[in-house]
């Protein structure tokens, strides 16, 4: 009997939901049938019947429970029956449970009852009393035995206390949950049954409707007969077969309506109830939320908009969060036509974010180069550094001879014709142990742009000047770079050992200037030097120290280096190389470099000596190996943390001078070019310009654009570093160009290429050379000058009408000669109404050449009939003169 009960027990528990499962007969496991059968009999046309087996169950509703479990919605006499069914049947498993939870519970020891305790206490009071003498050992023992009980049974009963308050703050907090589950349950299944009846009630039945609360399933079954079986309704009746039996009632009032179609086992088991989602909710409230609101309570979200230089149409849309038809009607009123795919400035940007009401944040292309440059350094972090002095003064006044006296080299010995053509950047070591990095700039003319670079990452100028020359243009210029960078000045009096050298008409012309020296008064300093005789070179080294200690100059090391280029060049074998004057940070080898628009990793690293150095300090000229092309001198370095954050800024920088080029070009219309053309105006010359250097190709093409007049002028095509290569000759074709070689060389195929094509190509190695070839070929392209000579003037006396021969003017020379085939003008009452050359001048009936003052003569014009009398004729002869730049 316990096995079958325990298979009883079992069977229930695998069930679950009120599926039971019973052993029917044996062998056979199958579900306990819940429902009352029968059959029905149904009729059809032309005789046909056919007897369906129908059971009819009753309906059974789930819902979801709090705790996310489906639990069964129950009506209130089922749960009032089932209460009183298990009040009758106590099964015994919860008592077995109830045993496995007490005995899971910890063991606690056992402690004295208080009759005990006090039975004890008498024991040992009478035993005390016996014994007059004082307590004993076992006394005190007992004693302290008796306080640790008591403070054991204190800890129990807090202890107890304790676990009686949580046990009743759980038993409430379920009280409460159930309470809530049971509500939400029944809510639940309030609503479910609303929708089941309101589904229901629109559905039609094929079969008499069951109770309420009851649905039918239909069960086809094989024919009886050919005339079928009689049919049994669920209440035992029989019906007789006919059309009356299969008539479609309508449904009642409240009243669930029979299901049609197919059952399958979700609808069997009444799963097909779909709630509703969370999310169908809450648009639902949102949109009757939003159709009960007035626009004007309707609250309009602020946004933040990022606006770049250029952005379309439909992405200003997006971020405003607004539709792109009001953001283009918007754009209309502001006179701008423009569709969704068209860019917009952000000027207009601007206007149309203001105009919706939202906030604009304009952010440009440039800010790639923001943190490109790091933060001021610290005090703490700063040290002593070399100072950065910059030569200048005007050519032929010994600069370079001086840094070589200096340096003890010879520099100058190896520049063409003697004169600086590139910039320079040396580092010496003074007698007392101070290094001074010195930056040689060229004089000439066309090196303005050099000296300017030079004066601007210098600390201390050195203005040289001749002693037997005294103040040049150049000088001028240098004084006045000096000033625009605000650096302080040592003029050095170079020369003093020639004869004709005067120290004080130097200082004098200065003050032109004003530039007030120490010895007149002033506050700069000056030195009397001889490069070639090396005479006050140690006195010079003092008071550049001197200077660089007043100045207090210091750098940081320690950091991420920056920095100026200070030339630039491609070399065969090595590419680009770029003279570098660290300014702040330690370049090191391997470091990534942007430098203008080009940028590389650092391969090779040499000082001023061409020795090989690991890396080069604050106010260090080096030169770098490494970059992807020859950056333009003057540019700025730095060291970045990646290649991608490089080719990123090298890129915006590229893009950006292309497009200053572009906008630099002049644009006109057609018309204009076609007028210029006519008139003579538009004569250019082309010219290709290949150069070792940025700086020296700068300097050609400063100097030939200021030789440029409005008749004609120099059109450089395309300007670059190194040698003359197929591309360059090719686009000298193309332009019919000539090509300029300032130092370089073109290659074998370049130069069979310009044979083969006629291209010229001229080679230069001193740039006044270049600049004065030029000026002759500009001055060949003006057009020359017309200049007039007065001969004389004849008064017209007489006029004759000589058959094929036209009119004849018989003239009298009143001043000065006529001479037949010179120009002539024919003036009546001082106006000049014709101008054109004699065809005829004669003496009496003979031809003559020229007729003088006080002599009569006939004159007839070429293509001109129009003589009368009192008419002046004026003879002139015109003159073309060659112009020159």
């Amino acid at each position: 009997m316990t096995d079958q009960t325990e298979q009883t027990e079992q069977s229930r528990d695998e069930s679950g939901d009120g599926k039971k499962l019973l052993k029917a007969r044996p062998g056979r496991l199958e579900l306990k049938k819940t429902v009352n059968a029968g059959q029905v009999r149904q009729s059809f046309s032309h005789g046909r019947t056919k007897s369906v087996a129908v059971e009819v169950r009753r309906k059974r509703t789930f819902t979801q429970g709090v705790s996310g479990d489906m639990q069964e919605v129950k009506k209130a006499s089922a749960v009032a029956a089932e209460a009183a069914l298990s009040k009758q049947v106590k099964p015994a498993a919860p008592a077995v449970q109830a045993d496995k939870a007490y005995s899971r519970r910890p063991a606690v020891l056992r402690t004295l009852t208080e009759e005990e305790a006090a039975a004890r206490a008498r024991a040992l009071q009478d035993a005390r009393a016996s014994d007059p003498s004082g307590p004993s050992i076992l006394d005190q023992a007992v004693e302290g035995a008796e306080a640790r009980r008591a403070a054991v049974r204190e800890d129990e009963q807090v202890r107890e206390e304790e676990e009686r308050r949580r046990e009743e703050e759980r038993r409430r907090e379920e009280e409460e949950r159930r309470h809530r589950e049971d509500e939400a349950a029944a809510r639940r299944a309030a609503e479910q049954a609303d929708r089941l009846d309101e589904r229901t009630a629109t559905k039609s039945a094929l079969e008499e409707p069951a109770a309420p609360g009851e649905i039918t399933r239909a069960v086809p079954s094989v024919p009886v007969g050919p005339l079928g079986a009689a049919a049994v309704s669920e209440d035992g009746d029989d019906r007789k077969p006919g059309r009356a039996d299969v008539r479609r009632p309508s449904p009642r009032r409240g009243e669930p309506r029979r299901r049609s179609g197919k059952l399958t086992i979700a609808q069997a088991l009444n799963q097909e109830e779909r709630t509703r989602s969370l999310a169908s909710v809450r648009r639902a409230r949102e949109r009757e939320r939003r159709s009960h609101q007035t626009p004007a309570e309707a609250l309009k979200i602020i946004r933040d908009v990022v606006v770049p230089e250029t952005i379309t149409v439909q992405e200003l849309a997006n971020r405003m969060a607004e539709r792109g038809v009001d953001v283009t009607r918007s754009l209309m009123k502001l006179g701008v036509m423009v569709t969704l795919q068209q860019t917009i400035d952000a000027d207009t940007a601007e206007l149309v974010v203001a105009e919706f009401g939202h906030n604009i944040r304009r952010v440009s292309e440039a800010d790639v180069e923001i943190g490109l440059k790091g933060e001021d350094d610290a005090e703490e972090n700063l040290v002593p550094r070399p100072p950065v002095v910059t030569v200048m003064g005007h050519v032929d006044h010994g600069k370079t001879s001086l840094l070589d006296a200096l340096r003890s080299t010879n520099v100058v010995g190896g520049e063409a014709g003697g004169i600086t053509q590139h910039i320079g950047a040396y580092q010496v070591v003074s007698a007392a142990g101070n290094k001074i990095t010195f930056i040689d700039t060229p004089g000439h003319a066309a090196f303005t742009a050099m000296r300017a670079r030079g004066a601007n990452v210098t600390d201390l100028v050195i203005l040289v000047v001749a002693a037997d020359d005294g103040i040049m243009p150049q000088t001028v210029e240098a004084i006045h770079h000096a000033k625009a960078a605000g650096v302080p000045m040592i003029v050095a009096i170079n020369k003093i050992d020639k004869p004709d050298a005067d120290p004080t008409r130097v200082r004098n012309e200065l003050l032109q200037h004003e530039i007030v020296l120490e010895e007149l008064g002033g506050d700069v300093l000056s030195v009397e030097v001889s490069a070639t005789e090396k005479i006050n070179l140690e006195k010079l080294e003092e008071m550049i120290s001197l200077q660089a200690e007043i100045l207090e100059l210091r750098a940081n090391p320690s950091r991420a280096a920056e920095g100026v280029v200070i030339e630039a060049n491609l070399e065969s074998g090595r590419g680009a190389v770029a003279t570098m004057l660290v300014q702040r940070g330690t370049l090191k080898m391997g470091d990534i470099v942007v430098a203008g628009s080009e940028w590389g990793r650092v391969r090779a690293l040499s000082d001023d000596k061409g020795n090989k150095v690991l890396e080069a300090g604050p106010s260090v000229p080096v030169e770098v190996m490494g970059l992807s092309n020859a950056p333009s001198a003057g540019d700025e370095f730095a060291v970045v943390e990646s290649e991608a954050r490089a080719r990123e800024v090298a890129n915006f920088r590229g893009r950006r001078m292309r497009a200053q080029k572009s906008a630099a070009q002049p644009r006109g219309s057609l018309e204009q070019i076609f007028s210029q053309i006519e008139a003579g105006e538009a004569k250019e010359l082309p010219i290709l310009i290949k150069a070792d250097t940025n700086g020296s190709a700068e300097a050609i093409i400063t100097s030939l654009e200021k030789m440029g007049t409005d008749e004609v002028k120099v059109r450089v095509l395309h300007s670059g570093v190194g040698g003359i290569n197929e591309s360059d000759v090719g686009l000298a074709q193309a332009s019919n160009a000539f090509i300029v070689g300032f130092n370089v060389r073109a290659n074998a195929q370049a130069r069979e290429l310009a044979q083969r094509e006629n291209i010229d190509i001229r080679y230069y190695s001193i740039i006044y050379n270049l600049t004065d070839d030029v000026k002759d070929m500009l001055s060949g392209m003006l057009a020359p000058e017309r200049r007039e000579t007065f001969l004389g003037n004849a008064e017209v006396l007489e006029v004759f009408n000589i058959g094929k021969m036209g009119k004849v003017a018989g003239c009298r020379v009143s001043e000065g000669i006529v001479r037949r085939g010179s120009s002539v003008r024919l003036l009546r009452d001082s106006i000049v109404i014709h101008e054109g050359k004699l065809s005829t001048l004669k003496r009496f009936k003979d031809d003559a050449s020229e007729v003088r003052d006080g002599m009569e003569c006939g004159m007839s014009f070429e293509n001109y009939q129009d003589i009368k009398n009192g008419d002046v004729i004026e003879c002139f002869d015109v003159e073309q003169i060659t112009r020159s730049l």
